[in-house]
Order: C-alpha cells, then structure tokens, then sequence
C-alpha cells in the first residue's frame, strides 16, 4: 500500500494523530480513495481549507451522508469553521432539505460541540422578528437574486400564493437574515444542498445565478463542485456543473 506524502500530511491536520480501522480491513480502498480525495482533490485549485469544509459539510446534508458528517465535523473545526458556522449551515439546511432530513444532523453537531466542551446553547444569531421577518426577506431577496424578488411574496395563482409568502418571510426572512454567514457563503451552501440532494435542478440553475450574481464566480462554483466530488460521485457533479454552465449562459 503506498499512501502518499501529501495525503497523510493532509489527514494528520483532518484528524490529528487518528489511526483508522479501514487500513487493516480496506487497505486497497483507503489507498485509492485518500490518495484522490486528500492529495489528487485538495492539491487541485486553491479553496482555501475553510470553505472546502463549509461545502463539504453541506454537501454531506444533502446527500444525507450523516456519519461522514460528523467524521468531518471536527476536521472542519480545524481548519477554521466556528460553531456558529456549522449550526449556522445545518439551520438552513431545514429551508432545503426538511426537517426529516437535518434532524438527525442536528443532534449530530450538538453531540460533536457537547464533546468538544462547548457550551450550547450557542449565542443567538437572529436579527428579525416574527413582525418584520418578511420585510427583511424580501430585502435579502433582492440583495441576492435582484429588485425583481420585489413583491415576489404577492405573486403566484392564489390558490399557491401562501408558499411564495413562505419562502420569502421563512426561508429568506428566517434564515438568510442571521448572522453567522455572509450572503456569499449562505448560497454557496444552498448551492451545495441542492446539488448533493438531486432533483433540484430548476432550482440549482437559479442558486447557481444567485451565486454568480453576489460573486461567487463560475469558476469558484467549479472549485467547489470539484472538491465535494468524492463525497457525492460523479452522477450529481456533473449535474452541477450543467447547471452552472446553463446560469452563466444566461448572463
């Protein structure tokens, strides 16, 4: 079995001094696969750590990969993700995924945090209220998408106008106006939630414009489908970056 250099040092700063039970057991599979994803996939462009982990982390909700989740929360934690992030990236995660979806993960990164030593609950991140949670969602829509979100919550048949309004005063109004992330990274992980999650693609090709609106550049979304790909295959990364090519033809 020959390891290389750069995937071992890469794993020592992802788990420091853990020997896994997949090198008596798996040796040919942990060769190949730490070879790709920690030397081959990370030495590829240059995503800074940080964000990689953020991706990954959303990327493993949407895919619904829970045990790697949390096998990766504590790497993600050395290489700079706060708590708040984390708690900040699966809180949203419930305005794409469901809450059937994120419970598990929910629990998951309390048990992680609680091990850890850090006292939960954490610092509040809200900035609305049940009073003006729908003025500041639109206004997070219209920072992100543009003026034509404006009066997006009013429109629609009427008989489905009610989800319109939901997911400007829940999913923007709620979620979007938190601290804990910039703009930048809360449709990053968007973008990473629905791509992980398959299915979604009318709705990838217009996270995927979002995100090339606010900055979050084609080529960064490439970087980013690019290092998620040993967590989601091939099949929904290419999916991805489909749909990113089709938002950029349409700027």
């Amino acid at each position: 079995m020959s390891i290389t250099k750069e995937s071992k040092e890469y794993h020592e700063k992802m788990f420091p001094g853990y020997h896994s039970s997949f090198l008596e057991t798996d040796p040919e599979f942990i060769e190949r696969f730490d070879n790709f994803a920690f030397d081959e996939v990370v030495g590829h462009d240059d995503l800074d750590g940080k964000t990689r982990f953020m991706a990954i982390l959303a990327t493993l909700l949407g895919c619904q990969g829970i045990d790697e989740f949390r096998a990766m929360l504590p790497a993600a934690f050395n290489f700079g993700v706060t708590p708040e992030e984390a708690k900040e990236i699966v809180y949203q995660a419930v305005a794409y995924l469901g809450i059937g979806r994120v419970f598990p993960f929910l629990k998951s990164v309390n048990e992680v945090l609680a091990e850890q030593g850090v006292e939960l609950p954490l610092p509040g991140q809200a900035t609305t209220t049940t009073g003006n949670r729908l003025e500041a969602g639109e206004k997070a829509q219209m920072d992100i998408m543009g003026d034509g979100m404006k009066d997006f919550w009013k429109s629609g048949p009427e008989e489905s106008r009610h989800i319109n309004y939901w997911l400007t005063d829940n999913c923007f109004g709620d979620y979007y106006t938190r601290t804990g992330l910039t703009y930048q990274q809360r449709e990053m992980i968007t973008f990473c939630f629905l791509s992980a999650q398959g299915g979604c693609e009318p709705q990838l090709v217009s996270h995927a414009a979002a995100n090339m609106r606010i900055g979050n550049e084609k080529e960064f979304l490439i970087k980013v489908i690019s290092q998620c790909i040993p967590y989601i295959g091939y099949p929904r990364s290419l999916n991805a970056l489909r749909c990113v090519n089709e938002a950029a033809g349409k700027e």
